[in-house]
């Protein structure tokens, strides 16, 4: 869960066209951005709005904010009311100091009372990536009455991920990095040079290969400058210890499967270049999740949310149809 992150995209105001113009605009205009705040579980929320209909809600990682999906908002927010919040600790919301409050049921008590918010039917759609996928595999175990479909970017089921960490190499020594976010020189190494490690690790690639412009860096950096917001994102590895054990500490080890049941239809997208969290993470994964969809997209690293945007939207689109 961390690894190389996004654009920013500009909204589009309908154009009033008449005649035969008229049903273009409706399939190529975008719906406007619109920034709310919401209060919810004790904290307030920032996120950003776009469209109308059922709720889409896409929950970002460490260390992105709500414009990871920008470009989501804006293809989904015209057939649905598509939401992307700040989670807690990020950017423009609350970023409470105390450490429990980044426990995993905290986090997935924020999702239920944000579906709560906007949903005005039973159940939405939930999309997430790396820590919000996360939180959105924990809801989709606690809250399957909640949800109509669950899309997974790059990020591990728990109880699979738990197995490979106990058991394979190759996936603990990707997870190392866990350790060094864990620590309390965490913020001093990641903010040092203007947060050169984070631009390098989540924009550096795509900034020499045009994913990434200038403008995008500047808004990431922006964000990790909020006030206590780097340590809000470090707190959700600390809290919930995510990642190799410490050393001198071993897993406690949770053999019941049917504690981590998925009993919601289920769409994993995963990058198969990512370093941080190996391919293995789909092995096994049906036992957990009968109702499961994965796409695999060769050519993508743990970013490709951005990398892969079109392939990305497109599977999204044909699931939740």
């Amino acid at each position: 869960m961390a690894a190389n992150f996004a654009d920013l995209g500009l909204c589009v105001v309908a154009l009033s066209l008449t005649g035969s113009f008229s049903a273009l605009a409706k399939t190529t205009e975008k719906p406007m951005f619109k920034d709310v705040y919401v209060r919810v579980n004790g904290v307030r929320l920032h996120a950003v709005t776009a469209g109308k209909g059922p709720l889409i809600l896409f929950l970002h990682g460490f260390p992105e904010f709500w414009y990871e999906w920008k470009d989501q908002l804006a293809e989904f927010g015209k057939d649905h009311l598509a939401v992307a919040p700040d989670l807690r600790g990020y950017n423009l919301s609350d970023k409470p100091e105390a450490l429990d409050q980044y426990k995993m049921n905290v986090l997935v008590e924020d999702v239920r009372a944000l579906g709560d918010h906007f949903s005005h039917q039973k159940k939405f759609v939930l999309v997430a990536h790396d820590w919000g996928g996360a939180v959105a595999w924990a809801f989709a175990i606690a809250h399957p009455e909640m949800l109509d479909k669950l899309v997974i970017v790059n990020a591990p089921h728990p109880r699979v991920f738990q197995r490979l960490l106990v058991n394979d190499s190759a996936q603990q020594q990707a997870s190392q990095y866990m350790l060094m976010f864990r620590s309390p020189q965490a913020e001093q190494t990641l903010s040092a040079d203007n947060y050169a490690w984070l631009v390098n690790a989540v924009l550096g690639a795509g900034l020499k290969n045009g994913v990434f412009t200038e403008e995008d860096k500047q808004a990431y950096i922006k964000a990790w400058s909020q006030p206590g917001a780097l340590t809000g994102g470090l707190n959700y590895y600390r809290a919930n210890e995510t990642g190799p054990p410490a050393p001198g500490k071993s897993f406690v080890r949770i053999d019941d499967p049917s504690a981590f049941a998925v009993k919601v239809p289920t769409l994993v997208i995963w990058g198969e270049k990512d370093t941080a969290l190996l391919t293995q993470n789909l092995d096994g994964l049906d036992e957990f999740v009968p109702q499961l969809t994965i796409k695999r997209i060769p050519d993508g690293s743990h970013w490709v949310i951005h990398e892969k945007r079109d392939e990305v939207n497109v599977a999204i689109h044909d699931f939740i149809r």
